[in-house]
């Protein structure tokens, strides 16, 4: 679904998903029958990426959006070490973690959740901002940033603690630093049916098991 929602982004398709997998958070339940019809009766939501800018170790910048989140992860068996900053001010100066990461709100059920990041309306215009197994400051839960915010990540002890980047499938090894911000210049338009908008998904999951 993802990777159909980046082929068509920036072109006028509604994407109307149908799951034939297990999760499928932004798909509508598989039903072949009368499917012009539930088409008609669809509701529709209009998802901005997420742009990432990383800087690698030998200089090589890499661009990517993503749809769900982009995070920061350990490459070795060692925490990385990692400096935030949000806005251009420093927030954290040193946060050790197996990673971190920035979600949108209709990925914030997604690994921001099973990070124990908190989901987001779409309506919010907030990012979630979570640690991924934080171990100092150990209590710290992460953070809700406005949409407008540009996340800045720098790497600290790079050679050490090499650290890499994903947005959503796209990989970026050994990286220095990572900047996020919200792409608003870029949109995608997915289509839900009646009931099981992604506005009332995303309100539902805060009150399931």
């Amino acid at each position: 679904m993802l990777e159909t929602l980046r082929h068509v982004m920036d072109r006028p398709v509604p994407v109307y998903g149908m799951n034939c997998g297990s999760v499928g958070f932004l798909m509508n339940p598989f039903d072949e029958d009368n499917l012009p019809e539930r088409l008609v009766a669809t509701q529709s939501a209009v998802l901005h990426p997420l742009h990432m800018r990383a800087t690698c170790v030998d200089g090589g910048i890499h661009e990517a959006d993503a749809l769900n989140d982009v995070f920061l992860f350990r490459e070795t068996r060692q925490a990385a070490k990692i400096r935030v900053d949000v806005d251009g001010r420093e927030r954290m100066p040193e946060l050790i973690c197996d990673g971190v990461l920035v979600a949108t709100p209709a990925g914030s059920t997604a690994y921001n959740l099973s990070a124990h990041g908190p989901i987001v309306p779409l309506s919010g215009n907030l990012l979630p901002l979570t640690p991924i197994s934080a171990f100092r400051p150990r209590r710290w839960r992460g953070a809700l940033l406005p949409s407008t915010a540009t996340v800045t990540f720098t790497i600290l002890e790079t050679e050490k603690r090499p650290v890499a980047a994903v947005a959503d499938f796209t990989e970026v090894r050994d990286v220095v630093s990572v900047v996020v911000r919200e792409n608003r210049t870029r949109s995608v338009m997915v289509l839900f049916d009646p009931g099981q908008t992604l506005s009332e998904r995303i309100i539902a999951e805060q009150f399931s098991a």
